[in-house]
């Protein structure tokens, strides 16, 4: 993955607008991804789901943590996506109290699919959802990649969390191994 050039993907998102008024005050915004990334340094974490246990009671609320020192160290922004639509994610973010770190629905798993993570968890009742990924990427170009192990494994419920966890990605701007970090 290294040196290669992130998907040219648009994914649908939701934001605030009060001139929409009512109950819901949102409309659609596609955010393309190239253009929002170029230019940039971003951390990227890609993970199986919203409201999930790992992700919700570990990844998520850990990059939300170190969101300041990722900026200190250089990152220009970080976010999540998901194979979860907007909808989704907005409610998601809101139940863990996201103030930092921004979340990308991937509804129809164009991104995740792209990127080659795209795997199917029927066994547990979810679908096509995302393998368990980070990145950091530099306008547009993957300098730094981190993969749990066990993609190719089938069959099994299982959801490594640790090689994608931040203080590695974290190590990987800084320049320091993760032991120091």
């Amino acid at each position: 993955m290294l040196n290669r050039t992130i998907p040219d993907v648009t994914l649908k998102t939701r934001v605030r607008d009060e001139s929409v008024g009512g109950a819901n005050p949102f409309r659609w915004q596609d955010f393309k991804v190239r253009d929002e990334f170029a230019g940039k340094k971003i951390v990227v974490f890609s993970l199986p789901g919203a409201f999930t246990p790992t992700c919700s009671n570990e990844q998520c609320p850990n990059f939300e943590r170190l969101y300041d020192d990722f900026k200190a160290a250089g990152a220009d922004e970080v976010y999540c996506i998901s194979v979860n639509d907007a909808f989704v994610m907005y409610q998601w973010g809101k139940n863990l109290g996201l103030e930092k770190v921004k979340l990308l629905p991937d509804g129809s798993g164009a991104f995740t699919r792209r990127m080659g993570m795209l795997i199917n968890k029927d066994h547990v009742g979810f679908g096509m959802r995302s393998w368990r990924y980070a990145m950091i990427v530099d306008d547009n170009t993957i300098t730094h990649w981190f993969e749990e192990p066990g993609i190719n494994d089938s069959g099994d419920d299982a959801d490594p969390y640790g090689e994608t966890a931040p203080e590695k990605l974290l190590s990987a701007l800084t320049g320091e191994s993760a032991a120091e970090a």
